[in-house]
């Protein structure tokens, strides 16, 4: 067990009693004590952050910019569902590998490395775009590559955040995280619709290749005596092996990943839903798809604002946002109109937001430091890396089926896994499901199967 910081908010490993596990699912030890936005008041955080909201805005400039540059070469669907799926296959083949190293190397100078080589990537895009000379083959390229990188930056971004801010505000600056991450999805997809309409897709690649520039000074000018240090893992063989024995023990983090493994495969299939929904459904152009992506990434902002107001984190919160989740894409998917199915977007993001930022911060949490590289990039890699399973699967049906089918099936898949979750957390917890239903109202929750007994009172006879 590390003695770095956050170590005393970490259970010892594989020894849960029925108490510790009921606890699990209710709530997590982080305190949230300073308001919405408390972690910006540590300088490091600060300048990670401003960086990241520049090049998050440069990433989703280019991600707008890549599906609808794909779209036009090819006219399918499930070319851009090939693209995600090459972007997002190194981390389902790799992605434990990414945490051994994020455990091994000093996390800021692996992010200076994969900072760099992301903006490359971008530059790289658009040289070939604004040239003239770009094929669908270049595109599939630079997403594989990206993907190469992100294996390594996800892990070492998402354990960096604790030696910022320590264990206190780690669940704040999780969801300021998603928030800043929302906030740049509300400017970039709207700059890039504007940027395809006018002058073409390689000035949203140029734009974002430059972006990474931000993020870059920022951890350069990071002080390192304000850093809170975390133990790294020594060298060693079977890492890897005894990452997956201790998630493998641990069922508060087995089902948490399990439940957003089954989302990401399944149910973050936005790239080809909205895609295919402007085009075949709405018939419209690039203005609307960055419309459709920015009212989505509207209801995730106000997702994590209300997480980082939250003082925990409960995993019924988890199941019970990917429950509406998956409701909540089934009537998107019969909406009537184009109206209709773009407010419901907004809900949409808002519970999508919450469910990867109550996972991220539980399992962070419960998790010793010396672990939480390989824990988070096996969190990373099942929420992510179920993509390139996903995406050809979901292009699929969407091109033969049509928009509607396909992300009607999304929510269906969504839906029926957090319903399984929510069961299987409920056993391991020793808790039933009780439906309450005096007083004209609906009343759900999870309550434990045997009442608590008051202890026994020993008693004296004189």
């Amino acid at each position: 067990m590390s003695t770095g910081p956050g170590a005393d908010s970490a259970p010892a490993p594989n020894t849960h009693g029925d108490d510790t596990r009921t606890t699990a699912l209710t709530e997590s030890p982080t305190k949230n004590k300073g308001g919405t936005f408390s972690s910006l008041r540590i300088r490091n955080y600060r300048l990670f952050a401003t960086g990241q909201v520049v090049s998050n805005t440069g990433t989703w400039m280019q991600r707008i910019a890549q599906d609808w540059l794909v779209l036009g070469l090819t006219g399918s669907s499930a070319a851009v569902g090939i693209t995600t799926a090459l972007q997002f296959l190194p981390m389902l083949l790799l992605g434990l590998y990414g945490g051994v190293i994020a455990d091994r190397y000093p996390k800021r100078l692996l992010l200076l490395i994969t900072q760099v080589a992301m903006g490359l990537t971008g530059l790289a895009l658009a040289v070939l775009t604004l040239s003239g000379h770009v094929e669908v083959w270049h595109v599939y390229l630079t997403a594989l590559v990206l993907g190469l990188v992100t294996v390594v930056d996800n892990p070492a971004r998402q354990a960096f955040v604790v030696e910022m801010v320590g264990p206190d505000d780690l669940r704040n600056a999780v969801s300021l995280n998603s928030a800043n991450f929302q906030s740049a999805r509300l400017v970039g997809p709207a700059v890039a619709g504007v940027l395809i309409t006018a002058v073409g897709s390689g000035w949203a690649f140029l734009l974002n290749g430059l972006s990474f520039v931000a993020p870059v000074v920022g951890l350069l000018l990071m002080r390192s005596s304000e850093l809170h240090k975390v133990d790294r893992a020594p060298r060693g063989k079977g890492q890897l092996r005894e990452g997956l024995r201790y998630v493998a023990g641990r069922p508060d983090l087995v089902w948490p990943i399990v439940l957003v493994g089954f989302i990401g495969t399944f149910g973050f299939n936005f790239p080809i839903w909205l895609t295919a929904y402007v085009n075949d459904v709405f018939h419209a152009g690039a203005g609307t798809y960055g419309l459709l992506n920015t009212l989505m990434a509207g209801g995730s902002l106000v997702g994590a604002l209300l997480a980082a107001r939250r003082g925990n984190s409960r995993l019924r919160l988890l199941v019970g946002a990917a429950v509406l989740f998956g409701a909540l894409e089934i009537t998107a998917a019969l909406a009537p109109s184009f109206w209709v199915f773009a407010v419901l977007l907004v809900p949409i993001g808002m519970f999508g937001l919450t469910i990867n930022v109550t996972a991220n911060s539980s399992l962070q949490m419960a998790t010793d430091p010396a672990m939480r590289g390989r824990v988070m990039s096996l969190f990373m890699m099942v929420f992510m890396g179920g993509t390139p399973i996903g995406a050809p699967l979901v292009g699929y049906v969407t091109d033969v089926y049509g928009a509607r089918v396909g992300f009607l099936a999304g929510g269906v898949v969504s839906l029926l896994a957090a319903a399984g979750v929510g069961m299987a957390l409920a056993r391991v917890g020793g808790l039933r499901l009780k439906i309450d239903l005096r007083r004209g109202h609906t009343h759900v929750a999870f309550v434990p199967r045997q009442p608590l007994r008051e202890p026994a009172v020993a008693t004296t006879v004189a």
